[in-house]
């Protein structure tokens, strides 16, 4: 077994369920400030809005709600696809009865301003059951938060929009500062992690933002410990500045709940530096890589990082 990684023992889900390791000391991080979230969460929902933090069960959120940033989760809390990995609220595209709010792009934008943002990160669910997969609610929630902070960094995660350029235009067009779409993971476990997503897809997704908008900073993450092998994980960094994406982000998946897809493994935070090197020596201008990184997680210190090494 490589040094850089704790392997889970158990022959596949059934023999991990029954052997329940406790999370290595890397990984731990208590709550110290449960009334930062407990209030911020409080004014979300006076305006009816939600966080992909909560969402997704963040490792990070007690930190980030306590310094005043969260990820605004637009177009509903539930999702038409299932992946594996995602503690996201899922529904498929013909149960999928609920409109976007047309309200909420003004709200984001409203509550952003009294959050006093700097870099305003906002993602979405997957909604196949839309005609531009959600973009035009994008754009229109880009366009808000423009208004009500025009100093403002906006950063956009999106879905793939099933691959279409025009809604990935459509999105550009609002004028984003960072274009996000994630990986997720190496091309081999998208069957088993991403059954309704496409590898190339979702790179191409990626060099089409960068066409339509060069002056964007392009970025992507993915998750570690789902069963790759590092080789794999530098050929998806290569795929990745092929279709010209200037920041990675890497880091640990932790299973949500047992129904999802199991740990196949805890990577060292040795490894993660070496994932980080790696893609720095292949022309990356920000690779953020560690144990609890996510993909928005200090977002704004990361476009800042990419600026300063386009310079």
């Amino acid at each position: 077994m490589p040094a850089a990684l704790i392997q889970i023992e158990g022959a596949g889900p059934a023999g991990i369920e029954r052997r329940r390791l406790r999370l290595p000391a890397w990984l731990r991080k208590g709550q110290r400030h449960p009334e930062a979230v407990t209030h911020l969460r409080g004014e979300l929902r006076g305006l009816g809005l939600h966080t992909v933090c909560e969402a997704a069960r963040c490792p990070n959120i007690d930190e980030c709600f306590h310094r005043g940033t969260a990820t605004f989760l637009i177009l509903g809390e539930v999702c038409t696809r299932g992946c594996g990995f995602c503690a996201v609220s899922k529904a498929s595209p013909e149960n999928r009865e609920s409109v976007p709010d047309p309200e909420e792009p003004l709200k984001v934008a409203r509550m952003a301003a009294r959050m006093g943002l700097r870099h305003v990160v906002i993602t979405s669910v997957s909604r196949d059951d839309l005609d531009d997969g959600g973009s035009g609610h994008f754009a229109a929630t880009v366009r808000e938060v423009r208004r009500a902070l025009p100093g403002a960094r906006v950063e956009v995660l999106t879905p793939d929009f099933g691959g279409d350029p025009a809604a990935v235009g459509r999105v550009l067009e609002a004028g984003p500062d960072v274009f996000n779409h994630n990986v997720e993971t190496v091309a081999r476990l998208y069957a088993r992690v991403r059954p309704q997503a496409d590898y190339r897809r979702s790179l191409s997704v990626l060099e089409s933002a960068k066409q339509h908008r060069p002056e964007a900073l392009t970025k992507s993450g993915l998750m570690v410990g789902l069963g790759e092998k590092p080789a794999e994980v530098e050929e998806l960094l290569g795929d990745l500045r092929g279709a010209r994406v200037e920041v990675a982000t890497i880091g640990q998946y932790l299973q949500p709940t047992r129904h999802h897809a199991p740990v196949a493994e805890y990577v060292r935070p040795e490894q993660f530096e070496t994932y980080r090197q790696y893609g720095l020596a292949i022309g990356f201008k920000a690779v953020f890589s560690g144990s609890l990184v996510r993909s928005s997680y200090m977002a704004e210190r990361v476009s800042a990082q990419a600026r300063g090494a386009g310079h």
